[in-house]
């Protein structure tokens, strides 16, 4: 597809958090921006008349509007500072600094000190996080410090130096801020589980400190101490609203390239995610148009190289949704649980936003286009000799053979063609009989459109397997229509096509958009039909109710119907009302027999 205008991508955003990134006609980036709806945000731009000069000189540059989708606010801020920092965009002036967001680390040594960082250092200590707001990280850390008391030196306090006396308590123990670890005052055992609890806290189980701080809460309370209870009530707040994991920054996960694929029958979108130290760094999908039969596999392995060399990518390790033959130097790995698994759909989920939107610009460009592909790959799939543009499907409904119908559906162009449905009531048959019955109603269809010189359908569909086919065909051949119309029967067991005096159906795939067509005319057809056998039998109910009287025929059943509206007000109306309508011998008949 060529460069879509910005006025069709805007059209086509998701209203979804993300991140989103402007480029100028040379493909060079402009801006970095986050939105909690990208629609709303990114099309404010086009829509506002913005105060400052370097906002409008920004506009009217974008020429490409580019966008990563992630599952929270949090996640696209993060992500934000990350793409700034890496690309350094003309336009963005407030991240462009060092300065990065702010993670909590457990340091790796005896007795481990807890303190807030904005740098990682790779010395076996471990960091959660990271936060976007530094005050978020202090209260969850004087929420801990107030439950659990920590040492705040820097004191090596090995085995050997607490052994031989080489310090003494400082001011903390005193105020009741630290136990004296340094003095031998707490044992390492003790120490370790209060760390253990703390990592539960900063992961999010914090059930028990919540409980904690409610009791805390309570007793300040009563106790009159106010102030000191809003302190306690807003740390709970804090801890309640408190989200622990980002999926677009994780220490853990080192220089990946992730990979994922989505495709339909025409195309395949492979999205790219660059993992660099644990953050995500690029995002791109690629669109491949598919000229034969290509598996995913296929397709994911070809792309992997092509993208990997597109954008220099030295990474050795891989995360993808299945295996792929890559080079002999690079690690795979499918994940399937935990954060690799995240981040595997979080590429999915980059690769589906695409696919859609890729859909959504092409009918505004080219309506007709998707069009033409699904008429175009309908032929294809069932062996037509031409496009299936007008296509009609039937359906037989009967319950215990009381009141059988039948229904048919018009689809022009793969859509409903509503006004042209018609549903028939079966004449010739008695008793259930699908067969007889589809025979009766196809042969009526058809007799008509040639007695009225009507266009006649390029496919026909029929509801059921062998049996139902069979009857249809008896039908045309009287009218001389056998091969001069396409005809096919979907069976619902394993939804497999049938075609004439063929034993073996066709079985399409689940995912094909011919099958999805076709399963839409039957559904269509078959609530088409019931509704009319439904109201048919209602009417049927009530005209038997009425008819039950003596003296009470068709004709009078339905004049009392189109008066009353229903047997409830017929049976509360009055012997003048009923003479009105049906004569004073038969209204007083209608009155004694509800009364």
């Amino acid at each position: 597809m060529p460069q879509v205008p910005v006025e069709v991508q805007l059209r086509t955003l998701p209203q979804s958090p993300g991140v989103y990134q402007f480029y100028d006609v040379d493909d060079k980036i402009l801006y970095v921006g986050k939105a909690k709806n990208l629609k709303k945000r990114v099309s404010s731009y086009f829509t506002k008349n913005h105060e400052y000069g370097k906002t409008r000189v920004l506009v009217k540059k974008i020429k490409l509007i580019k966008h990563i989708v992630v599952p929270t606010e949090s996640d696209a801020l993060l992500l934000e500072n990350n793409l700034i920092k890496k690309y350094r965009p003309r336009y963005n002036v407030l991240l462009k600094d060092d300065k990065s967001y702010p993670w909590i680390c457990i340091k790796n040594e005896r007795y481990p000190r807890i303190f807030p960082t904005r740098k990682l250092i790779k010395d076996g200590s471990e960091y959660f996080g990271p936060y976007t707001s530094m005050k978020t990280v202090r209260i969850l850390l004087d929420l801990i410090k107030g439950v659990y008391p920590l040492r705040t030196c820097n004191y090596d306090l090995s085995k050997e130096k607490i052994e031989a006396d080489k310090y003494k308590v400082c001011l903390e123990y005193h105020l009741g801020n630290c136990n004296g670890p340094c003095e031998g005052f707490q044992s390492l055992e003790e120490y370790d589980e209060q760390i253990q609890d703390i990592r539960r806290i900063i992961k999010g189980d914090f059930k028990s400190s919540l409980n904690y701080f409610r009791s805390q809460m309570k007793t300040l309370a009563s106790e009159m101490k106010f102030e000191e209870a809003q302190q306690v009530k807003e740390k709970i707040e804090v801890l309640e609203n408190y989200q622990v994991r980002s999926t677009v920054v994780n220490p853990k996960i080192n220089n990946v390239d992730v990979f994922s694929i989505i495709s339909d029958e025409a195309y395949a979108y492979i999205n790219f995610l660059q993992l660099s130290h644990g953050s995500i760094t690029r995002s791109h999908t690629l669109e491949i148009k598919k000229k034969l039969d290509e598996t995913d596999a296929d397709l994911l392995a070809l792309s992997i190289i092509e993208i990997r060399q597109r954008f220099n990518s030295l990474s050795r390790e891989l995360y993808l949704p299945f295996e792929v033959p890559v080079e002999a130097h690079l690690k795979i790995t499918v994940p399937k649980l935990g954060d690799k698994k995240k981040i595997l759909e979080l590429s999915e989920r980059n690769a589906k936003f695409y696919r859609q939107e890729r859909f959504k610009q092409s009918m505004i460009i080219d309506p007709d286009r998707h069009t033409n592909r699904i008429m175009a790959q309908m032929k294809k799939d069932l062996h037509l000799s031409e496009e299936p543009r007008h296509v009609e499907c039937f359906d037989n409904s009967n319950i215990q053979g009381s009141n059988p119908v039948a229904a048919c559906v018009v689809f022009r162009n793969g859509k409903p063609a509503k006004k042209e449905y018609r549903h028939y009531n079966i004449k010739t048959v008695d008793g259930p009989d699908d067969f007889a019955s589809m025979e009766e109603v196809v042969f009526r269809r058809y007799k008509r459109l040639l007695a009225e010189d009507e266009a006649l359908p390029q496919l026909i569909v029929i509801d059921g397997g062998k049996g139902q086919l069979s009857s249809a065909l008896k039908s045309l051949d009287i009218l001389g229509l056998r091969g001069k119309i396409a005809i096919v029967g979907i069976a619902k067991r394993l939804e497999e096509i049938y075609f004439p005096e063929d034993p073996i159906p066709l079985y399409l795939d689940k995912k094909s958009e011919s099958l999805k067509i076709i399963q839409q005319l039957r559904n269509e057809a078959h609530r088409f039909g019931i509704t009319f056998h439904r109201n048919k039998r209602s009417k049927a109910a009530i005209n038997s109710k009425l008819e039950s009287i003596e003296g009470i025929g068709e004709k009078t059943a339905e004049d009392l119907l189109k008066k009353f509206k229903s047997v409830k007000r017929i049976k509360e109306a009055s012997i003048e009302n009923l003479t009105e309508i049906v004569g004073m011998s038969r209204a007083k008949k209608i009155y004694e027999a509800f009364h």
